[in-house]
Order: C-alpha cells, then sequence, then structure tokens
C-alpha cells in the first residue's frame, strides 16, 4: 500500500523538480517561468484521474487488491510512454494513461486500508498510508537533483531516468499485493463469511476467532450489507445509493467538500510549481531550487507521519480546524512577504517568505496529508463506499485540475495575489468545518451509521467522543 502511495507522492514531485530543470524545459519548448503549455502538461493527471474515478465501482464487483492489482500494472506501461516520449503530445498521452491507472489503484487502496483496519487505529494504520506520499517526494527530488548534479551535460538523461523511476513502486506492489488479505467486508458482500471471519480473527483479535470482537465485528458487518444486491457493471450508471436519504446525502456532502478542500487550500500550487514560485522571490540557481524542494518533502513527511497518530489522539475536527487556521496565517504572511519583495525590493522579506512556504507545507501535512484519502472513506456507509470514493477523485481530480492548469498562469499574471485568494479561502474552511464535520475517531464505521441518521450529525458525533472519553477517564479512575 504504502508503495502505491509513494507512487503518486513521486510523480508530483517529480514534474514539479523536472520543470526546474532546463533540458527538460528546453526539449519541450516550455518557458522556465510556465504558461498554458506548462499547464496541460500538469493538468493532464488530473483529467486521468477524474476517468480513472469513474471505474472504482469494479471494487465491489471482483474486489479490492485485484483493482490495485490491474491500476498499477497500467502505471508501468503509463511510465515506458512518459519515458520514451519524444514530443509534447506523446508526453501528455503517456501522463494521462499513467494517471488514469494510477487512480484505479490510488482509490482502491485507502477502502481496502479502511475497510480492513481496527477502528481504534484505523485514523494510524489508514493515516500513515498517506504520509508515503512525501516518501515518494523526498526520493523524486532527490533522483532528479543527483541526474541534474551528475548527468546534466549528458542530454535528457537528467531528466528522462527520473521518469523510469516511476516504475518502481508500482512493480513492487504488483509483484505483492496478491498475498495481502482481502476487505474482510468486501468478502461478506460476496456471501464468503467464513473466509472474511478468518481476516478478522488474525488481524483484530490476534487469531483467536472465539474473541467476543470477531462475533460483534462480523454481525455489525453483515446487518449493513444489503444481501439483496450484486454489484455489476450497470453499477456504473447506478447513483441512487449515494443520495436515497437525508443521512446519504449529508455523507456524500462531507465526502465531496473534503475532497475538495484537500486539493484546494493552496498546496498543489507549491507542489507543483515551488520553482515558479522561488523564481518569483529571487532564486532562480536550479540546484537551490532542486534542494529546498528535497527539504520541503522532508518536512512533509516528518509531520504528516506525526499528523496520522495525532488524528487518533486528538481527533480529526479539531486538528482539520487546526491546520487550516495555521494555513491562512502561513499563506497571508507569505503573500506579504512576497509583495514586499516584489513591490519595495526588500531582500530579507524573500527569507521570510521561504521560511512561512515551509511552515504551510508542514501544516497541511501534520492536518491534511494522512486524512485526504481517508476521512472521505471513513463518512460514508459500506454500500456507498466504492461510489463514493469515485466521487472523492473525480473532486480532488476537478479541483487539482483548476490548480495546476490555472496556476502557472495566476502566478505570472497576479503574482501574490493569487496566495491572498488561498489565504481567506482557507479562513472559509475553518468555518465550514466547524458547523458541518462530523467527529469519526474511534467509532467503527457501522458505529458511524447511528451518528448520521441524527438529526445533527455534527452535534450527534461530538457528543459520542466527548462519552466516549468519559467512559476511558471512568474506567481509568476506577481501575486506580
Amino acid at each position: 500500500m504504502s508503495g502505491r502511495v509513494s507512487r503518486r507522492g513521486f510523480d508530483s514531485s517529480l514534474m514539479g523538480s523536472i520543470n526546474a530543470l532546463p533540458n527538460f524545459t528546453e526539449y519541450f519548448g516550455l518557458p522556465a517561468s510556465g504558461n498554458a503549455s506548462t499547464g496541460i502538461v500538469f493538468a493532464i493527471f488530473q483529467v486521468g484521474q477524474m476517468c480513472g474515478a469513474l471505474f472504482i465501482w469494479m471494487t465491489d464487483w471482483y474486489g479490492r487488491t485485484w483493482h490495485i492489482f490491474f491500476g498499477c500494472l497500467g502505471v508501468c506501461i503509463g511510465t515506458i510512454i512518459t519515458s520514451l516520449a519524444t514530443s509534447l503530445p506523446m508526453l501528455i498521452g503517456g501522463r494521462f494513461m499513467l494517471s488514469f491507472f494510477a487512480t484505479c489503484a490510488h482509490t482502491a487502496a485507502p477502502l481496502y486500508l479502511v475497510e480492513i483496519a481496527p477502528a481504534a487505529y484505523r485514523g494510524t494504520i489508514a493515516g500513515m498510508y498517506n504520509t508515503f506520499y512525501n516518501v515518494g517526494a523526498i526520493l523524486a527530488n532527490s533522483a532528479v537533483y543527483a541526474c541534474h548534479l551528475y548527468l546534466g551535460h549528458r542530454g535528457d538523461l537528467d531528466w528522462r531516468i527520473p521518469l523510469w523511476l516511476q516504475m518502481v513502486c508500482p512493480g513492487l506492489v504488483c509483484c505483492l499485493i496478491k498475498f495481502y488479505p482481502e476487505s474482510p467486508r468486501w468478502l461478506v458482500a460476496q456471501d464468503r463469511h467464513e473466509e472474511a471471519k478468518n481476516i478478522i480473527a488474525t488481524y483484530h483479535a490476534n487469531g483467536d476467532l472465539d474473541h467476543p470482537l470477531v462475533d460483534l465485528q462480523m454481525a455489525e458487518m453483515i446487518g449493513a450489507i444489503d444481501a439483496d444486491h450484486e454489484a455489476s457493471w450497470k453499477d456504473l450508471f447506478d447513483l441512487r445509493v449515494l443520495f436515497e436519504s437525508r443521512a446519504s446525502r449529508y455523507r456524500i456532502m462531507l465526502n465531496i467538500v473534503f475532497s475538495w478542500f484537500g486539493q484546494f487550500s493552496g498546496n498543489n500550487i507549491i507542489s507543483y510549481y515551488l520553482p515558479i514560485m522561488l523564481n518569483g522571490i529571487g532564486i532562480t540557481d536550479t540546484n537551490t531550487k532542486l534542494i529546498l524542494n528535497i527539504a520541503y518533502s522532508i518536512v512533509g513527511w516528518v509531520f504528516s507521519a506525526a499528523g496520522a497518530r495525532l488524528h487518533d489522539i486528538v481527533g480529526r475536527r479539531k486538528m482539520l480546524m487546526g491546520t487550516a487556521a495555521g494555513m491562512t496565517v502561513s499563506l497571508a504572511i507569505v503573500a506579504g512577504c512576497a509583495a514586499a519583495y516584489e513591490d519595495h525590493g526588500i531582500q530579507n522579506a524573500s527569507t521570510v517568505t521561504i521560511v512561512f512556504i515551509f511552515l504551510f507545507g508542514a501544516t497541511f501535512a501534520v492536518g491534511f496529508t494522512p486524512m485526504q484519502p481517508i476521512y472521505p472513506a471513513e463518512v460514508v456507509s459500506n454500500k456507498m463506499r466504492a461510489k463514493a470514493m469515485g466521487t472523492f477523485k473525480l473532486t480532488a481530480g476537478a479541483a487539482g485540475f483548476l490548480n495546476t492548469f490555472v496556476g502557472p498562469i495566476a502566478l505570472s499574471s497576479i503574482g501574490y495575489w493569487f496566495y491572498v485568494f488561498f489565504a481567506f479561502w482557507d479562513s472559509f474552511e475553518v468555518g465550514f468545518m466547524y458547523f458541518f464535520f462530523v467527529e469519526t475517531k474511534g467509532s467503527t464505521l457501522e458505529e458511524l451509521d447511528e451518528i448520521f441518521e441524527a438529526e445533527n450529525p455534527r452535534k450527534a458525533s461530538v457528543e459520542a467522543a466527548n462519552a466516549r472519553r468519559r467512559m476511558i477517564r471512568e474506567q481509568r479512575d476506577s481501575a486506580a
């Protein structure tokens, strides 16, 4: 699983770093400052993502692990096309194919983890999955830096070799994924109860088939499955399950909104266009930009790994609201310092800008990165989950496309005012999260069904979390 998301982080940061290489931009005729063609090269990845999301329903048909396998296999083929590209259309076509199959794997993987992880550690286990995005980013930035340093004089090798490396992680996943157990909830839906029970016992009860937890979870899963429904290709067009009740509509609203927030909070601009942003504050040396890219990825990994555990301690709502507020402050300062450098030539302002770009990255990583594919999967019911993860990817793809296509144009046209826009947007996110986001920490996926049936799901989830804390506190006091 970690290899799957490492590949996604590898791509995002790889293209940002490669875009800083003169050999790459000159080969394809792309200006260093970015233009519409630059935006298309980056944004086509989001188009492929949206198309790939349409096929997530197939995970209900043949299982989670097969979808991951075929997705990773397709990524390897897309990597070959991209790495051999001799023209801009070939590069764009290869990136579309790579993104399409990457999305197939990337939508199935968090769905699988959310369904197989124990409730008490779901945020940590599933959240750690997405932190490997930054591991991929570190590998990508380091590979580009090393290739530029030692192969920069060898024509196109300094950017083609990093492109070839994109197939390492998905290749490993292809070889290993079928040795993993299938999702117990999918097995229950296929009436394979004995297999599901063995998996629950092995991974939730230390192999004890007679443990009360095993029977409880099996009863909850069986009760949540619609036994009269059999997944088929027709499900691609049947989205009624997403909107059939007030609870379903509230769930899909949270799924869509968080998917948008996760891609439209200023984070994508920095991930893809950090070299262009650095140009705007006077940092033009290629090696310096590549080193800063590596450092940014390392900061992201450290803080996202910490955030994966903190979400199971502090809770989703508090973490997300706090980080959105921190991102607002960071972007406001970045905008102010960039304006001071650009309009008044204050040299020290560029240093402060870099500091707060990194602070923004750390803040986003600790709150959003662990939850990006997890929270949208937690807030939907078992029968909604596969389709809702397709909705998650469609929404994230649309937000990412808008970011990556408009990003270079906006940065070259309005400069620091682009950061001002995102500072205001992130402040809006804080308010929306406070009034509507549901707390999922500590609840099983089936327990969340009751919360969403309440008149005010947000309030019900907070009360349930508070009651759980009081019970734990009382148990500790009585034990003492």
